[in-house]
């Protein structure tokens, strides 16, 4: 029924041999997805759980660390990385920019844990100097990864959230965005970091992020993946707003209509592994607008797959999700 009510005529993508299973069992048709549904990410995750470096580049060989911002990001969320990447960057001098950039990012992230999410007047002080020690490691490691490996775009991008965590200030955070965008110049992850540095609770100015998305995607090809900025900034605007009323307008709407249409559901799209992050992005987004065209085939597509970004804005995530997709 979607294929021709939404004049695809050829069906579904051609089925990924990669992709992980569903789980049987979902709550209110929702699950979370893990290791971005792709059998070698999850023995990728499994490795470097066990602490074995030997099996991390294994597992790592069908992906590019210095492009694969979503596999270098499974790494850097998993606890206990940050107690044996230390011993690989010393010893692997073969790979050890892999390491060094492994372990920068993972010291983004759990230096973001020790600060937790709470507003910077609610931190305390020795959350602060935690957050700020395990920051300082990640620049020195991914500035050394960068140099040892400069066609790498993955270091300049966390560069670019470890910079906002140490508040290094606009100009070195703006060299580190062109270095990214000279290396990749649609690159998504970049884009959307961008966005989050422009919004006012950062020191940015209301509508630059949104001005900055719109002129980002006006330059993509059609099935880009890069107008999942556009999404991101209308949600970074509700973010910020008292109420999300803007969202609602029909030029709204149509705006993040067209941009799906332009890029994830595009036939020209290629679903490569954590692809439902994209299209979430975009549920997200679709739903808080009200938008009752597209939204739906972005749900079906989805097959209630959830992802934690970015619903993680949203107090309950997996029942906020389950609730707009039951309204789509």
């Amino acid at each position: 029924m979607f294929g021709r009510l939404f004049g695809r005529h050829d069906g579904r993508p051609a089925e990924d041999p990669h992709a992980l299973p569903a789980p049987r069992r979902k709550t209110n048709g929702v699950y979370t997805l893990r290791a971005l549904g792709d059998t070698r990410v999850l023995a990728l995750v499994e490795a470097a759980d066990a602490g074995d470096w030997e099996a991390v580049k294994v597992a790592l060989a069908p992906f590019d660390a210095g492009r694969d911002h979503a596999v270098l990001g499974q790494l850097a969320e998993l606890d206990g990385v940050q107690d044996w990447i230390g011993r690989a960057v010393e010893e692997d001098k073969e790979h050890r920019a892999t390491a060094l950039l492994i372990s920068g990012a993972r010291h983004i992230a759990w230096g973001w844990e020790a600060r937790t999410s709470a507003r910077a007047v609610d931190v305390t002080a020795e959350q602060w100097r935690t957050f700020h020690a395990r920051l300082r490691i990640a620049e020195e490691h991914l500035l050394e990864a960068a140099e040892l490996r400069p066609e790498w775009v993955t270091p300049w991008r966390q560069l670019l959230t470890s910079g906002r965590g140490m508040s290094l200030g606009s100009e070195v955070n703006e060299t580190r965005l062109d270095a990214a965008l000279r290396r990749e110049p649609l690159d998504l992850e970049t884009h959307v970091e961008w966005i989050s540095q422009l919004q006012p609770r950062w020191g940015g100015e209301p509508g630059r992020a949104l001005a900055f998305a719109r002129e980002a995607f006006a330059g993509a090809p059609d099935g880009d993946r890069l107008g999942c900025v556009i999404a991101m900034a209308h949600i970074e605007e509700w973010v910020e707003s008292d109420d999300g009323e803007h969202l609602e307008a029909a030029a709204t709407q149509e705006e993040l209509r067209d941009a799906a249409r332009r890029s994830v559901l595009h036939p020209a799209y290629r679903r490569s592994p954590g692809w439902q992050q994209d299209f979430n992005m975009f549920a997200m987004a679709l739903s808080l607008a009200s938008e009752s065209i597209v939204c739906p085939r972005v749900f079906h597509e989805l097959a209630g797959a959830c992802t934690s970004w970015p619903w993680k804005y949203m107090s309950e995530p997996e029942k906020a999700y389950a609730r707009f997709k039951r309204y789509a």
